[in-house]
């Protein structure tokens, strides 16, 4: 399994447990985030872009199917003030050994660890669309989201 941190930092050389900030999370244990590789696509865009993703499943109805997808199975929606900002963002995919993490939310794809974690590669993701594209995400851009 492949575990990743998602950044716009292109020099992290190590990833130390930091204090969540999520009110549902335990304060006294820090902790290090990584995303599976299934749902990396959910991070493919600028850090704190509003988005929602979805994507088929096993329970995923065929009315469903045929109203809410076109071609992919898997789609991402922005608002059309990001795109500038999509199209000039570059992102780092930091890479890391999955032996120290646990999985923390599968629907999510979150995984944690209380150890400090070092990296074992580095990918830059220049073209964020072309990436999506290649994981076989349809990015949809829409005035507003609500």
């Amino acid at each position: 399994m492949k575990l990743f941190h998602v950044s716009e930092e292109k020099g992290i050389s190590i990833f130390r447990p930091r204090v969540p900030e999520r009110i549902d999370l335990d304060k006294r244990r820090p902790l290090v985030w990584a995303i599976s590789e299934e749902m990396l696509p959910n991070f493919l865009t600028p850090r704190n872009c509003p988005r929602v993703c979805f994507q088929v499943d096993q329970h995923t109805s065929s009315l469903d199917k045929k109203t809410y997808l076109r071609v992919h199975n898997y789609v991402i929606v922005i608002e059309k003030v990001w795109l500038q900002r999509l199209k000039e963002t570059t992102l780092y995919l930091y890479e890391f050994n999955s032996a120290n993490f646990v999985l923390q939310d599968k629907n999510a794809g979150y995984y944690v660890s209380e150890l400090p974690q070092i990296p074992i590669r580095k990918i830059v993701v220049e073209n964020l669309h072309k990436a999506l594209a290649e994981r076989g995400v349809e990015l949809r851009v829409v005035d507003r989201l609500w």
